[in-house]
């Protein structure tokens, strides 16, 4: 059950009650695509850096070790040791990033695998047997993500078997959920909006698909190339058309900023790879910009990542140690830098709970933007 606890303009703060206990919303969702989280991080780690959800993706692990050796060892839950939220990802994405590999035809995708070269056919029963496999706390839809530069025509044909694909997901998730052998019988199912930037196309799906009565609605097919300017229309223009009383996320999505500007047009769902790609790399999020620990002034810095932090690293590490591990390619300064800027987006998702329990969710923006703005290494990427 969704319920909306108190609202902002169009900002939203709710939580959703599941099988797997209660998510907060807005939450950022962890990405873990093949069960874990790149970097090191283990379960018990996460569970220290405030996360509520885990992502893990249905390609991926279809793939490698394979959905049934999942199911046989008790589903993701149990196969990983996470007793919290997990959603799993359709596939869908992969038919748009592994376009060179794939094949669209009603009936589903033809893909060759990335790994062996085998091919592999997913549709929509498909990738419901699949995420039923893994046991994921909420299952999406398998959807196509059409390029944000195809035009009209390939679009309005890709949306609109995207609807019908929707409409086979439900049928299967609920023969699924009643068999005796399912292991979690109270999967929920996310529907997912799709058209690309055309306004019309994104209005006319949501209209349709809100119809179809899913546990949550996504916005999918944004932060593929398009600009954030773009990006923020399509969502003003989108969301008002979705169920109001279902949970709204915004699929890959994004930067601190993206998510704040998300969050005030009605955005309760997000995840996204920045915080654990980036900090692989020494770039890491704080409260007064992103900072590069690759850069030199940092060689003799002895303060932590971000005075005031109390994540892992920055409780007892310094950017010059941390520094050091990474030029040294020592596995521990990736972890230790995966594991701040996951600590960042969590805890930033709390401030933004907390902001709007208290009604001050705009003031909270402005300062959090106006902070993240003053350093000088910092990029379009905040």
């Amino acid at each position: 059950m969704y319920r909306i606890l108190t609202t902002e303009g169009r900002a939203k703060r709710a939580q959703l009650e599941t099988v797997h206990g209660t998510i907060q919303t807005p939450v950022f969702m962890n990405v873990g695509t093949v069960a874990a989280i790149k970097g090191a991080v283990s379960t018990e780690d996460l569970e220290g850096i405030k996360t509520q959800v885990e992502l893990s993706n249905t390609y991926h692990l279809h793939v490698r070790p394979g959905d049934k050796i999942i199911k046989k060892m008790g589903g993701l839950h149990k196969f990983m040791s996470w007793n919290k939220p997990i959603l799993t990802d359709s596939g869908g994405f992969q038919v748009f990033s592994l376009a060179s590999l794939r094949k669209i035809k009603e009936e589903g995708v033809y893909f060759n695998s990335h790994v062996d070269g085998r091919k592999i056919f997913m549709g929509p029963e498909e990738s419901m047997r699949i995420q039923s496999n893994l046991a994921s706390t909420i299952a999406m839809a398998f959807d196509e993500c059409p390029s944000s530069v195809a035009d009209r025509h390939y679009v309005e044909a890709s949306v609109a078997r995207t609807a019908r694909w929707l409409e086979r997901c439900k049928t299967e998730m609920n023969r699924l959920n009643g068999l005796e052998d399912t292991i979690n019988k109270k999967q929920l199912l996310f529907g997912i909006n799709q058209g690309a930037v055309f306004d019309d196309i994104r209005i006319d799906h949501a209209k349709r698909i809100a119809e179809m009565e899913c546990d949550g609605y996504a916005l999918g097919g944004l932060a593929v190339g398009e600009s954030h300017e773009q990006m923020y229309h399509v969502i003003d223009e989108t969301v008002p058309y979705l169920p109001q009383d279902k949970p709204t996320y915004l699929m890959g999505v994004g930067t601190p900023a993206n998510i704040l500007e998300a969050v005030e047009r009605g955005v309760d769902f997000f995840d996204c790879v920045y915080p654990t790609r980036n900090g692989r790399h020494g770039h890491l999020y704080t409260n007064q910009g992103k900072i590069n620990l690759f850069n030199a002034r940092y060689e003799l810095d002895e303060r932590p990542i971000e005075e005031g932090c109390v994540c892992p690293a920055c409780r007892r590490y310094s950017r010059a140690y941390i520094r050091h591990l990474l030029k040294a390619k020592e596995m521990l300064g990736m972890r230790l830098c995966v594991l701040h800027n996951l600590y960042f987006y969590n805890t930033m998702m709390e401030e933004i709970r907390e902001a709007l329990d208290q009604g001050d969710f705009a003031a909270y923006k402005k300062r959090k933007l106006d902070g993240m703005c003053q350093s000088g290494e910092n990029s379009a990427e905040i």
